[in-house]
């Protein structure tokens, strides 16, 4: 069973919240404080929903905080701040989805269920379009039947694109999800240009990869299937 920290302070919303998500087949535990959710750290979630405007703080500081330890939990901030730089901040900390008050509980539903099919371990080891074909596992690749080929990071890059796929990945979330297990460091260049290289090679019908200004990237498919 999925694990769900839901961190927000309006108690009715938070208990109609709780119970939709539990009655969706989730395991909820709710806080209503940044020092209430601190005491929870302890724990690892598979999914944080962060309320920003706390009485004891902002909600950013607790996404730091996930991040810091468990780098594979997704966060969704649902707040009532909707400037164009609040947003940016969010998906700049690492969020999966930021949700503006008010909001749709269906949809709210939909996208809390969109996110663990996208972190679903056993997403596809490939990708098959018609057009691009790429193999992640025997690491082999084709562009409309001529061979392609990839260096490991390139074909690591665009593992994360297609498992996340219509999701925004932050730059600063890139570059966690590629330090690798010997703790070899990817920086912010070497990211770019990895990025540069996979356009080159493979957008030679279709744009792949969305760039969103100041925030980070979108895998959207071939014709944004």
């Amino acid at each position: 069973m999925k694990k769900i920290l839901l961190m927000e302070d309006d108690k009715t919303l938070n208990a109609t919240l709780k119970f939709n998500l539990q009655k969706a087949g989730y395991e909820v535990t709710s806080s209503f404080t940044i020092k209430e959710t601190g005491t929870l750290m302890t724990q690892k979630f598979d999914l944080a929903i962060l309320d920003v405007n706390l009485p004891d703080g902002l909600g950013y500081s607790i996404c730091t905080q996930i991040k810091q330890y468990y780098q594979d939990t997704a966060i969704i901030f649902l707040t009532a701040n909707d400037m164009e730089i609040d947003i940016v901040k969010g998906y700049s900390l690492g969020a999966s989805d930021y949700i503006t008050k008010p909001f749709s509980l269906g949809v709210f539903l939909v996208k809390v269920k969109a996110i663990f099919a996208m972190l679903s371990p056993n997403l596809k080891n490939s990708y098959d379009d018609g057009c691009l074909k790429i193999n992640f596992t025997t690491y082999e690749a084709s562009l409309d039947t001529h061979s392609l080929t990839l260096t490991p990071m390139e074909y690591k890059v665009i593992s994360l694109f297609v498992k996340n796929k219509n999701q925004v990945l932050t730059r600063n979330r890139l570059l966690q999800m590629l330090w690798d297990d010997d703790n070899n460091f990817v920086d912010e260049h070497a990211l770019t240009a990895t990025i540069s290289r996979i356009r080159k090679k493979i957008e030679t019908k279709h744009i792949y990869v969305k760039t969103i200004y100041g925030v980070g990237y979108v895998w959207q498919g071939a014709n944004n299937e």
